[in-house]
């Protein structure tokens, strides 16, 4: 949203091929770029105004974080000269950028032109590298008007950690001994579909999904869309003799929905996951840090060709979705019904959907495409 303190760049942007929205509030502004991310997988980008332009921001920022979805904010500030002094300028803030830093996973201030696409690369390899979430930079409103003609984008992709060669051979081992695997794939898996499926396939595996992972092996025999917080999903995770949690953070939204403390951890776990610090929150097994697909494709070359698929997984999968389906009380069948027709009204719609029935049935069962 333009504004006295962001009105310089939008001088330039008026000459750059970049689509600009204009929201009716920053808030919004937030939950476009969290919704444009969702939607085409690439960071969203919110610009907003120093101060209360970013405080509105807040809500968005940490809602993607809490879902890890890659979002940049870029914002004003006060002339770097009055910064921290409290002479009382317009949203003038004690300390902006360390109020961001306790939501964004990094705030950076930029205080000369030549140093924005610096800042900018490291703003999009921690999109690329790590777990995504919000990113903040804010350039003060002296530095906005000085002249960055000629300066050059730097490339901002990082690759992110290679699965330990150590860690995938134990996890293969534990996997070749299973006779009842089982995956959980999350929020994390969401860009690993073709190899999560392919993963499955060779462990004859059911695949339980959270809430974040709905749409991934869609309509599979071996998928339960279904919420580790049912007693008939946590029935099926406790059968198996070794469980691959895939980009889950095991948080109790998902496995612990009513509050009744229900859920254990698997005695058997292999844990797949970017963040290194998620790794080590909860005790594992064997824990492999790096990106789900290049994880799950390692394990896949690592148990080789002649491994023997379990024989039941699908029947165990089928078993598990009719009794998700039966736990839940009638009203959600018919919550879910009604999501169902509106996707059949309006196929290929992205449906959006706040605190409500429909969603409450949809996260505890739905498989979407």
């Amino acid at each position: 949203i333009p504004g006295v303190h962001t009105v310089e760049l939008y001088r330039g942007l008026a000459r750059s091929k970049i689509r600009h929205i204009t929201p009716r509030h920053e808030q919004g502004a937030g939950f476009m770029a969290d919704g444009y991310a969702r939607a085409g997988g690439r960071p969203g980008v919110a610009f907003v105004i120093t101060g209360p332009g970013l405080t509105n921001t807040i809500t968005a920022m940490g809602q993607a974080r809490a879902d890890s979805v890659p979002m940049l904010v870029i914002s004003g500030v006060n002339a770097t000269d009055t910064l921290g002094k409290g002479l009382g300028f317009l949203h003038e803030l004690p300390d902006q950028r360390g109020m961001m830093e306790k939501v964004a996973l990094s705030s950076e201030r930029v205080t000369e032109a030549e140093e924005l696409p610096g800042a900018l690369a490291r703003a999009f390899a921690v999109f690329s590298s790590s777990r995504p979430g919000p990113v903040h930079i804010e350039i003060p409103t002296n530095v906005m008007v000085k002249p960055a003609e000629g300066l050059a984008p730097v490339l901002g992709n990082a690759a992110p950690p290679a699965p330990d060669a150590a860690a995938v051979a134990e996890a293969a081992r534990l996997i070749k001994a299973a006779r009842r695997p089982l995956i959980l794939a999350g929020g994390g898996a969401k860009k690993a579909d073709a190899a999560l499926t392919r993963f499955a396939e060779a462990l004859g595996a059911p695949v339980v999904e959270t809430a974040n992972a709905r749409g991934l092996l869609h309509r599979h025999p071996l998928l339960v869309p279904a919420s580790p917080s049912l007693k008939a999903v946590r029935a099926l995770m406790a059968d198996a003799d070794l469980v691959i949690a895939a980009g889950t953070e095991f948080g109790p939204t998902d496995y612990d929905g009513y509050g009744d403390g229900g859920f254990v951890l698997p005695p058997s776990l292999i844990r797949i996951d970017i963040g290194a610090d998620q790794l080590a929150r909860r005790p594992v097994t064997v824990g492999i840090h790096g990106d789900c697909a290049e994880a799950l494709s390692a394990l896949l070359a690592a148990l080789g060709a002649a491994h023997v698929a379990a024989k039941d997984g699908e029947a165990r999968a089928a078993a598990g979705r009719e009794a998700a389906l039966a736990e839940l009380r009638p009203d959600y069948l018919a919550q879910l019904r009604a999501v169902e027709t509106i996707r059949g009204a309006l196929p290929g719609a992205i449906i959006v959907g706040d605190s409500t029935q429909p969603i409450y049935a949809a996260n505890l069962y739905y498989d979407h495409d």
